[in-house]
């Protein structure tokens, strides 16, 4: 399959938060958008086709998930992960964000614990406060760069708490967490019986000398807990750039926690989708493999040139080799900048639109989240945007 990623795709007027959500986030629309984590590449052909199939058919009306959607996601797991994932372990569910959610108000009551690891994802804290549940920080250890996990903390923050989310591919900080390093999790985990929420949205997008290891693949170690306590959420959305179309699933081994989970999203009427995002769910699914390994080439391709730009025309900021997703995590600490006005200098003189680092925790403070799934033509200028500026700051 051929296919090319440098070709832009005018995302301008599409109703892009990315692109068109400028002027509301950043004050301005002269700033080259680098921020939203999605990719600004057209989506696999046999997305487009599935969807265009779909829409060939003149009624949209409620719409049932077919068995066959079940089996794209199952054949993909164990195809890409050597993961068996059973028909009746799968909660379809609207969206990441909201099973973040789902999940603290099934498996925790109000006021108790759920573990999170900072920097991480905003809508980790949220999902805790909004429902009314005790936010537990286990923030990770940054060692020369390199972001680990606080075992001993976690281990002593476990007695406190019923539900740990777990973010692997980690966003923002982009580790692949190891075969070992789950297992130290999973070993804490079983012995205060905590429940696992492990998002692994991104675990497709992982470079060579990383391994992605699916939690639920490691029952030969820990037995029946890993069906009992553990659930994944997973998606095609980052995987294939589908995000806006919001379907993901849950896998679930324990019926309890299904029946659990299926309160919730019927309490809340979010149970149903819609024609098109079940389309190119199984599309992605079923056709996507030699798309993916093409754009897994192409972000590997952006990750290198980003980093050694960076390394030799930046100095001034730290840009660690990521293991996995199309997120770099620029440590900018040494500008001596406030965190607003690092944000101001990256927007105005700059003219990079990025994440501050601070709305992933205070652990991210001093950083800036940049999302590199797009033209390296677009990518290169905005790092020669950032160049000059910076000489221009520390001249």
């Amino acid at each position: 399959m051929e296919i090319d990623f440098d070709i832009p795709v005018q995302r301008e007027g599409s109703h892009s938060v990315k692109f068109d959500g400028r002027q509301q986030y950043f004050g301005t629309s002269d700033v080259t958008p680098m921020w939203v984590a999605d990719m600004d590449f057209a989506v696999p052909p046999c997305v487009t086709r599935a969807l265009l199939a779909r829409a060939a058919h003149p009624v949209f009306g409620y719409t049932l998930y077919p068995e066959s959607v079940y089996q794209s996601l199952i054949g993909w797991f164990q195809r890409r992960h050597h993961w068996h994932i059973e028909r009746d372990w799968i909660v379809m569910a609207p969206g990441v964000v909201p099973s973040l959610h789902a999940c603290c108000l099934a498996f925790a009551e109000a006021g108790e614990g759920v573990i999170v690891q900072p920097p991480v994802y905003f809508p980790f804290f949220s999902a805790v406060t909004n429902t009314q549940r005790q936010l537990i920080l286990n923030p990770l250890r940054c060692i020369d760069g390199r972001y680990e996990i606080n075992f001993a903390e976690l281990e002593a923050q476990a007695k406190h708490a019923k539900l740990l989310m777990l973010c692997t591919p980690h966003n923002p900080v982009g580790r692949v967490w190891s075969k070992a390093e789950l297992l130290g999790v999973l070993r804490i985990a079983k012995e205060h019986n905590l429940i696992i929420l492990s998002d692994d949205i991104h675990a497709d997008l992982v470079y060579p000398g990383a391994t992605h290891t699916m939690i639920g693949t490691l029952e030969a170690e820990f037995g029946e807990f890993i069906r009992t306590n553990v659930i994944t959420a997973v998606a095609p959305s980052k995987t294939f750039n589908i995000p806006g179309l919001g379907l993901s699933s849950l896998i679930v081994p324990n019926p309890e926690h299904r029946k659990a989970l299926h309160k919730v999203f019927d309490l809340l009427h979010v149970s149903n989708n819609n024609p098109f995002s079940i389309a190119a769910f199984e599309a992605a699914y079923n056709e996507g493999d030699q798309w993916l390994d093409s754009l897994m080439i192409y972000l590997e391709q952006n990750k290198t040139m980003a980093r050694d730009f960076i390394a030799e025309h930046v100095p001034q900021i730290r840009c660690a080799d990521i293991e996995g997703t199309y997120l770099l995590w620029l440590d900018c600490s040494a500008l001596q900048l406030s965190d607003s006005a690092l944000r101001d200098f990256f927007i105005r003189e700059c003219k990079v639109g990025m994440n501050p680092g601070v709305v992933f925790g205070q652990e991210g403070r001093g950083f800036m989240r940049m999302n590199i799934g797009t033209t390296r033509a677009r990518l290169q200028a905005a790092l020669q945007s950032i160049e000059r500026a910076v000489a221009a700051m520390v001249s």
